[in-house]
């Protein structure tokens, strides 16, 4: 690819079996905001994004990860990348057209390497967003996302020569090797990340807090209403962000986070960080200890709606 044609991630859409009991969950505990709702699709903004929507949750009887949508700068931006991927022999779902959801805009879709549906569109219309005030413990916006693959090279291999992601640092051990690349769109630290996992699946979804304070405040209510903490808080050496995750009503793993580091792109290199170093997963020391058993709430289950593409 010649240039970088992604800008920004703008939203991740899950379908869920209890769809009533997750919207509940994302419009009230989690802090979004129902913008739209038609015949069990709901869509959920960050009171700070201009993006119309940063998840879409639909009903269905088993649970995957519809797809994940990012944007381009421009119709011919989108345009180009349909073109690159076809000469790539990236299978296509849908050619450039009008994108049929809030805010409209000129899209498509297609299947990334491990055969989940992405989205890639321009001239969406900018929803009216709000500064997030302080004390206030809502998602400013949606921040990254995290998806298990079982051979986590080739992943990062396609995104960097198909999408133009470039590797900004990775995570590896003595004993298990690599286990995580953060890869990044923007001078931000990621967009996204692949992590190694058993199957293909979402690992997690991360929403930006105004502040630290704002991150506690909202971990805090998350607690309170029962739901349950995986691993936080704590702030991560890779990207050098706070965290704490939950599990969704149906165990899918979605985190709070705020200060992710925004990079020199032109002076950064990646680093190789050893995990097995409790400094590198928690550079506070507050978090619950990265074992074994907090790693494979992540893994999630199996997503069986994603399409089995040929090796790209």
């Amino acid at each position: 690819m010649s240039a970088r044609l992604l800008t920004h991630l703008r939203h991740v859409d899950l379908a869920v079996p209890d769809y009533d009991k997750q919207l509940d969950f994302y419009s009230g505990v989690w802090g979004l905001t129902k913008v739209a709702e038609d015949s069990g699709i709901s869509f959920l903004a960050a009171e700070g994004s201009p993006e119309q929507y940063v998840v879409r949750l639909r009903k269905a009887e088993e649970k995957r990860l519809d797809l994940v949508s990012y944007g381009a700068a421009s119709p011919a931006d989108v345009d180009t990348l349909a073109e690159e991927l076809l000469a790539g022999g990236v299978q296509l779902i849908s050619r450039p057209g009008k994108v049929d959801t809030p805010g409209g805009g000129y899209g498509f879709r297609f299947f990334d390497v491990d055969g989940r549906t992405i989205e890639v569109s321009a001239d969406v219309e900018v929803r009216q967003h709000r500064r997030i005030e302080e004390k206030e413990s809502i998602p400013v916006k949606l921040s990254h996302v995290v998806l298990n693959s079982p051979d986590l090279n080739r992943t990062r291999d396609w995104y960097e020569r198909h999408l133009g992601f470039r590797l900004s640092d990775t995570l590896s051990s003595p004993h298990m090797g690599e286990v995580m690349h953060f890869m990044r769109i923007s001078n931000q630290h990621h967009s996204m990340a692949i992590a190694r996992g058993p199957h293909t699946a979402l690992h997690h979804i991360s929403f930006e807090m105004r502040g630290i304070d704002e991150y506690m405040r909202g971990s805090g209510r998350v607690i309170r209403a029962g739901f349950k903490k995986i691993w936080g808080p704590g702030r991560h050496m890779a990207g050098d962000n706070t965290f704490t995750y939950f599990l969704d009503p149906h165990g899918n793993t979605v985190e709070y986070t705020t200060e992710l580091e925004l990079l020199d792109e032109d002076t950064w290199h990646p680093h190789v960080y050893d995990f097995s170093q409790p400094e590198v997963t928690d550079q506070w020391g507050t978090a619950n200890p990265m074992n074994e058993l907090v790693a494979k709430e992540s893994f999630n289950d199996l997503d069986r709606g994603v399409f089995v593409a040929p090796p790209v």
